[in-house]
């Protein structure tokens, strides 16, 4: 389980998290199931700094910047990185050798600028909204938490990985099913029980929920079906798509 806890903290922040030894199945299983406990940290720090950005006057648009920005640093922006990688692979051309090789490059191409910049607006602009005290703050901690779920999706059983190097071969596959549903069973409780306590409906935290996964599963049978499974750039997406979708229910 530590080892576990070290994969999923050295893959998703910047918390340094120790040497990993080889990893196995039931290891990267375990890392991807408890991948929301593993972010608390940053989600916290976030949390923070968004509720110091409205109790100082700043607009909503800056403190909702500042959160994105507090994101993409604590997570190295390897998820931003992965959404725009994602887009600019489906954008590439109609082979899934194309695809990979383009994603593979470390450049960002039209597409996925584009990509970035609706993605981060709609982050910084519903996250501005959400924020507007500590109560608020918390919420969009757990919000970040939740997110990360997506991973038990990208890695669920039945997956396989598009390469045959990278993260997506050593997580990709390990999570059981009932494993996966159970856990975003729980998102759906945590999201609809912090909903209510913090002044929100139930239903809106019920709904981000479903939204978020089923966006991500999509996402999931879109790159199976084009790219022949995931890769590290395509959980990166898919937590961005979580995040980005829960953020912007929670505010309808």
């Amino acid at each position: 389980m530590l080892d576990a806890l070290r994969l999923s903290v050295g893959t998703l922040t910047i918390v340094p998290s120790g040497a990993i030894a080889d990893i196995d199945r039931r290891t990267a299983a375990r890392a991807m199931i408890i991948a929301p406990l593993a972010v608390l940290p940053l989600a916290a720090a976030v949390a923070l700094v968004g509720w110091l950005g409205r109790a100082v006057g700043l607009p909503s648009l800056a403190v909702g910047l500042l959160v994105v920005g507090g994101l993409a640093l604590g997570s190295r922006a390897l998820h931003l990185d992965g959404l725009a990688d994602t887009v600019d692979g489906f954008g590439a051309g109609w082979t899934a050798e194309r695809s990979l090789m383009v994603m593979r490059r470390g450049d960002v191409g039209p597409m996925g600028v584009v990509a970035l910049i609706i993605v981060i607006g709609l982050q910084a602009s519903a996250t501005g909204q959400l924020v507007q005290g500590l109560a608020d703050a918390v919420l969009l901690g757990v919000v970040v938490c939740c997110s990360r779920a997506a991973l038990c999706l990208t890695c669920v059983r039945g997956v396989p990985a598009a390469r045959s190097d990278g993260l997506g071969v050593a997580v990709a596959g390990s999570v059981s099913r009932p494993a996966a549903a159970a856990c975003w069973l729980a998102v759906l409780l945590i999201m609809s029980g912090a909903a209510w306590l913090f002044g929100y409906r139930p239903a809106n935290g019920v709904l981000a929920t479903v939204i978020a996964a089923l966006l991500v599963a999509v996402l999931v049978y879109r790159c199976v079906r084009r790219l022949g499974g995931v890769t590290g750039d395509v959980m990166g997406a898919a937590i961005e798509v979580a995040f980005t979708a829960m953020i912007v229910v929670m505010i309808i």
